[in-house]
């Protein structure tokens, strides 16, 4: 499994019912620093171009599920599950994670909240595979930075297999983060309830 990680852009919220609504998004086209090298190698440089995760995302039957670091014993929703509605554009992955009154009794998600409202856990990272060349020949492309901005090696990802979405300390993007907000009642009251739509580098 290969990550991607990006902070700005995930919101939490409280609803009339007592859930939680968290809210994300992952923008696309951004670039991030996998590497910087080291004291003899070249710096590696990670693109996720639009729409990269379309395949998995577009199929409502394929569950995608949204983790705490990237911990399966650690899930906070799921498609699967009718927790997690995703939606794919050409600028972001946005999604809205319902955490039930239930859930947020269970202890790690406890331990996550308050994380959360510390202002400790903001980033984003997204769990992927990159298909197989013989079935996706141009899944993913590499090549030299323009000379007057360095000298990295960058890795476009152009077509991935998503498979869960992860908040996290330190992620590798500076874009996608979580920001606390609370509804009014209003709002609450007339929000309608989530259905059930919808080779990172090795360094």
């Amino acid at each position: 499994m290969l990550f991607g990680g990006h902070s700005g852009g995930l919101e939490l919220r409280k609803r009339a019912s007592g859930a939680l609504a968290l809210r994300g998004r992952f923008p696309y086209n951004k670039r991030a620093v996998l590497s910087d090298g080291g004291r003899t190698g070249r710096p590696r440089k990670e693109v996720i171009a639009p729409r990269a995760f379309a395949y998995r995302v577009n199929i409502p039957t394929e569950d995608i599920h949204f983790l705490i670091g990237h911990s399966y014993d650690r899930p906070l929703a799921s498609r699967g599950a009718g927790t997690l509605l995703l939606n794919d554009s050409d600028e972001a992955l946005t999604f809205e994670a319902e955490i039930s009154e239930e859930m947020q009794d269970v202890t790690y998600v406890r331990d996550f909240l308050a994380g959360f409202t510390a202002g400790l856990i903001m980033g984003l990272s997204p769990g992927f595979r990159i298909p197989p060349a013989r079935t996706v020949p141009d899944a993913e492309t590499v090549e030299e930075e323009d000379p007057e901005e360095g000298e990295a090696i960058i890795r476009t990802v152009n077509q991935a297999l998503l498979y869960e979405i992860s908040a996290v300390t330190r992620p590798a993007y500076d874009e996608a983060q979580i920001e606390a907000r609370t509804w009014a009642a209003s709002e609450a009251a007339g929000h309608r309830p989530l259905v059930n739509h919808l080779n990172r580098w090795r360094l």
